[in-house]
């Protein structure tokens, strides 16, 4: 019987393989009903076992008949295929042909038809519209030929050249009462610092690279250590200037430059030694913020390490609180030593900027972070300077008559000291 190979009337081939089975073989038929009700079968297809691997199912679609009934070749599916940018999800107690078609998720993509489950971009890359393919991501990050950037850019140029045009009065007029009466190498020092302060403000504009990012933060802390130091200098000195003119008093010899300036100096040399460390151990690197907003890169600083960044603003913030509570102390001290009176006000928009600057910082993503950053550094050296030197040039450029050492000294105190 296994031997047995012939071909029926109608070219049908009988063979059997080695189990003894006869090859598969189905005519595919469409009965229809004819008007009369006589219900006839037509041929319209076939399938073969037999027949090569392309060519073992036949149907010839021309040859159906359909039911009146349908307007259009009915379609024997559940579920219509999803298309790129969705993915499957089976409907529960249904046939697996019976699905749902659900968007990708934020952030991935499918992009075959019938996914089953969509796939994640790469870091740098982000889902189309459609979610159907990953396109690159936008590099955004505030640059100088944006209006914010330049604007940024014209208010820095602007402070600096107002800086250095006060630096400038207080060196034609360095002889005068009113600039040796309040530390005039102190104010020198503030004066330049308060220079970099702003001009240190534009590290942070453009694309974050390595060099601007070593920089950056380490720059920021050690000049506004020397500012902040600066101003907790003049104070101690206007103190210790009081103190001194009492009789038998010990502390004339603390008043002078000498103490001013290695008051400065060891401040700096504590923010100095921390970012020193900071660079050796862990230092800043460039980085890119992909979570802030979609589809967009904001190349960034990442500041290596966190305990780092936050002690050289903490010890920043620590000389400034300092500096505002001596001021603060001695600031209805005789009118002579008035300046206590404009650092005590000058600390309080210091602080204030700063303490406002942490929820508007948190509050702003992408380029507008560093917009707000650059800000807090601009309104608060601003306020440095309008606060401590400004009086002191409306009295030296329009108020000469009160220039004068009377007037700086006090006739009370001139009094007391004879």
């Amino acid at each position: 019987m296994k031997k047995v190979h012939f071909k029926t009337t109608n070219g049908r081939e009988i063979i059997f393989d080695a189990k003894g089975n006869v090859p598969i073989y189905y005519d595919i038929v469409n009965w229809v009903l004819l008007p009369n009700g006589t219900l006839i079968s037509v041929n319209i297809g076939s399938f073969n076992q037999t027949a090569p691997e392309d060519h073992q199912f036949f149907m010839n679609p021309s040859t159906i008949l359909w039911n009146p009934y349908f307007n259009e070749t009915p379609r024997s599916i559940c579920s219509e295929s999803c298309a790129p940018g969705y993915r499957k999800i089976l409907q529960p107690g249904k046939p697996i042909c019976c699905f749902d078609c659900v968007h990708c998720s934020e952030g991935e993509f499918s992009n075959t038809s019938d996914a089953e489950n969509c796939m994640k971009c790469p870091e740098d890359q982000w889902p189309s519209e459609k979610k159907d393919q990953c396109i690159p991501r936008t590099i955004e990050f505030l640059s100088y030929n944006d209006l914010l950037g330049a604007t940024l850019v014209c208010t820095v140029i602007l402070f600096s050249i107002i800086t250095v045009v006060v630096l400038g009065i207080f060196i034609k007029y360095r002889d005068t009462p009113v600039v040796r009466a309040n530390n005039r190498d102190l104010s020198y020092i503030l004066l330049i610092s308060l220079i970099l302060s702003f001009l240190c403000s534009m590290l942070f504009i453009g694309h974050a690279g390595r060099v601007s990012c070593l920089f950056q933060q380490v720059s920021f802390g050690i000049i506004f250590t020397i500012v902040i130091s600066s101003v907790l200098a003049k104070t101690i000195t206007v103190l210790l200037a009081f103190k001194a003119t009492k009789p038998n008093s010990k502390l004339s010899k603390w008043v002078g430059t000498r103490f001013s300036s290695h008051l400065v100096l060891l401040c700096c040399l504590g923010e100095v030694v921390i970012c020193t460390a900071w660079l050796l151990i862990s230092p800043p690197f460039p980085d890119y913020d992909i979570q802030s907003e979609k589809g967009k890169m904001i190349p960034k600083c990442n500041e290596g390490s966190t305990i780092a960044f936050y002690s050289v603003i903490g010890y920043i913030g620590f000389l400034a609180l300092l500096s505002f509570i001596v001021a603060f102390l001695v600031r209805k001290l005789p009118d002579s030593f008035n300046e206590a009176q404009h650092i005590t006000f000058s600390m309080l928009v210091f602080c204030s900027v700063w303490v406002s600057f942490i929820p508007a910082y948190l509050s702003t993503k992408g380029k507008y972070m560093v917009a707000v950053e650059i800000f807090a550094i601009l309104a608060s050296s601003a306020g440095l300077l309008g606060c401590i030197f400004f009086p002191k040039c409306y009295i030296i450029l329009l108020r000469p008559e009160l220039n004068t050492k009377d007037h700086i000294i006090g006739k009370n105190l001139c009094n007391k000291v004879k």
